[in-house]
């Protein structure tokens, strides 16, 4: 037995990258989870914790909210409330005739499942909805969280809630040691807006650094190969950084990078920054590809998707980049950050020769064209220069002997 306390990125993924170092048959996964599906096929048994929740508190809390019986309202939760979930529900479906209860997501045992039978999975959660319907239908009611927390937008778990839910329902949250609830209508329109902030920023940028936030979450090396065919078809130079957990100081060393693309779980890449914050914006893979497809979003379309799985050819959510000879390509679009016209990207393909860094100039000139040179060359320090036959050859001669506080030369003070 293995205990694995230190994980390379997120505490919310299972570390199926430290069970292989161990060579661990099973992994027993204690805390909040993003059940984000592992890259490499392992038993996982998770163990979310129990959290105590008042049902009556609750479940008064949910009829104040919800006036309406017939409205179709989903209860979700935080991971360590969702076992109160159907006793909450015992209680309210008496009165309450449309009532869809969410469950973790947690691994299907392994065999044939009718599509009929198949629970809608999304957000982490499987939702039993009936024939027909959709979850687009139904307002949200979600137990967790905490009156004495400090900001309540740290939970990353609430804000990919808040982001993926439809807009036009009510969302509300209750605290399950009070009942205390609050509307979170404001809050979710206040995280769209910060994340079309950053969508404008990914569009003014010219140089992209692709952050890879996981290695142990399922097709993480399709989505990072989209990602690069997405800001090449949008004209723009990407680089991709593996840097472990992201902080200020590891990203402050690519200066000439314009915006951040974490590639991580749901959790991970919605996680709170550090209070010193970074000094370029840090987006998640919708972002970008709202950015730089010309063809997104598709109508009827969630503003926001919080995992990279959704982008990939073969989910529902998935948009094809245009051909080259689409008008999208050519659609006039105007900064609201700077309030400048921006060109049109050069659409290439990757088998384009012209994709070269190396640009040829009529004079038989060979001039980099990479965005990365051009802010280097700007720079007043490019760093030492060797001068290479410039400088007269002399002999080595001995140095000073000692530590920095008393060389040997200087005697004693």
């Amino acid at each position: 037995m293995f205990i694995l306390g230190d994980t390379a990125y997120g505490s919310c993924c299972v570390d199926v990258l430290g069970a292989e170092q161990a060579g661990a048959q099973a992994l027993v996964h204690f805390g909040p989870a993003c059940l984000s599906p592992p890259a490499r096929p392992l038993p996982v048994a998770f163990v979310l914790g129990q959290r105590p929740v008042s049902l009556e508190l609750c479940a008064r809390a949910f009829e104040a909210q919800n006036p309406d019986p017939k409205a179709p309202v989903v209860l979700l939760s935080e991971p360590a409330c969702a076992h109160a979930l159907e006793a909450l529900a015992t209680l309210l479906r008496p009165r309450y005739l449309d009532l869809l209860v969410s469950s973790p997501a947690f691994p299907l045992p392994l065999g044939p499942l009718s599509p009929e039978s198949e629970p809608l999975e999304r957000f982490g959660r499987r939702f039993p909805l009936a024939t027909g319907r959709r979850l687009e239908e139904y307002g949200a009611f979600y137990v967790g969280g905490s009156e004495t927390s400090p900001d309540p937008d740290l939970d990353p778990d609430l804000s990919r809630l808040l982001l993926g839910w439809a807009p036009g329902q009510p969302f509300s949250s209750c605290c399950p040691d009070t009942g205390h609830t609050q509307d979170e209508g404001v809050r979710a329109e206040r995280l769209r807006a910060q994340r079309r902030y950053l969508v404008e920023r990914a569009r003014d940028a010219r140089v992209v650094g692709l952050l890879a936030g996981t290695l142990g979450v399922a097709q993480h090396r399709e989505a990072l190969a989209h990602l690069r065919n997405l800001t090449q078809a949008a004209g723009k130079r990407s680089y991709v950084l593996a840097l472990g957990r992201p902080t200020p100081a590891k990203l402050a060393n690519f200066p000439e990078v314009d915006v951040f693309v974490l590639l991580a779980c749901p959790l991970g890449t919605l996680a709170p920054q550090p209070s010193g914050g970074f000094f370029r914006p840090v987006l998640a893979p919708c972002e970008l590809e709202a950015a730089c497809n010309p063809a997104w979003p598709p109508p009827g379309l969630a503003p926001h998707l919080t995992h990279y799985a959704d982008l990939l050819p073969g989910s529902p959510f998935h948009v094809p980049l245009p051909p080259p000879e689409s008008e999208l390509w050519d659609t006039p679009d105007v900064s609201l950050i700077t309030g400048e016209l921006r060109p049109p990207p050069v659409w290439k393909s990757s088998n384009d020769p012209g994709c070269s860094t190396l640009t040829p100039r009529p004079q038989l000139e060979l001039v980099e064209s990479s965005p990365a040179a051009l802010f280097l060359s700007s720079r007043s320090w490019q760093g030492l220069e060797p001068r290479l036959g410039q400088t007269p050859v002399t002999e080595a001669v001995s140095g000073r002997r000692g530590i920095a506080i008393a060389y040997e030369d200087e005697g004693s003070s």
